[in-house]
């Protein structure tokens, strides 16, 4: 068994985790249920046919995950994929190897693995067309050291969270992004 497989073994169920939600649960909802899946059939089959495994490194509280999650959830149903979930928190072992730009622990982080327990690709934590939306937000913040900055950040965290949780051309992005990853490593 590879430390992979002992990672996704560990980790608990989407529904599990889901349940377990206290904070964005029902904007993780909604993205879930109102999320349109692309008709790609033939992308689905060949994910279906490489019987990927995919463990999610997230938090509740991460807006990137409330978004992301329930997209790779779409994903998965149409594909026949089982996904599991670790707190990000409480795995920083595993976290430390998927860190954003050699240093940060931005999540989510989808790990794809295949049968025999090996990584295939992994994916996250946004889509090149989140990031640049969130950068232009977050230009022009006050100096982390301003009295000012903590409400400022916080009113812009309130507005993308709002966006990802209604905006459908962001959930269509991220998923773009995770099929071009997946196509890229098939």
């Amino acid at each position: 068994m590879t430390e992979l497989d002992n990672w996704f073994d560990q980790a608990m169920s989407a529904e599990t985790y889901i349940n377990d939600m206290e904070k964005h649960k029902e904007n993780l909802e909604n993205v879930y249920n109102n999320f349109a899946i692309p008709a790609d059939e033939a992308f689905f089959r060949r994910l279906e046919n490489k019987n990927l495994r995919a463990i999610v490194i997230t938090e509740d509280w991460c807006g990137d995950a409330m978004m992301n999650t329930p997209i790779l959830m779409r994903l998965a149903e149409k594909s026949h994929m089982e996904v599991r979930m670790l707190l990000r928190d409480s795995n920083l072992e595993l976290m430390d190897q998927y860190l954003t730009n050699g240093k940060s622990r931005s999540i989510p982080i989808i790990i794809f693995i295949d049968e025999n327990g090996e990584e295939v690709t992994h994916w996250g934590p946004r889509s090149e067309f989140v990031q640049k939306e969130v950068d232009e937000l977050m230009a022009g913040l006050p100096d982390k050291e301003s009295p000012e900055y903590k409400d400022e950040f916080t009113k812009k965290i309130s507005v993308l969270t709002q966006r990802f949780s209604t905006e459908a051309e962001l959930w269509q992005s991220a998923y773009q992004s995770m099929k071009k990853k997946l196509e890229d490593n098939l």
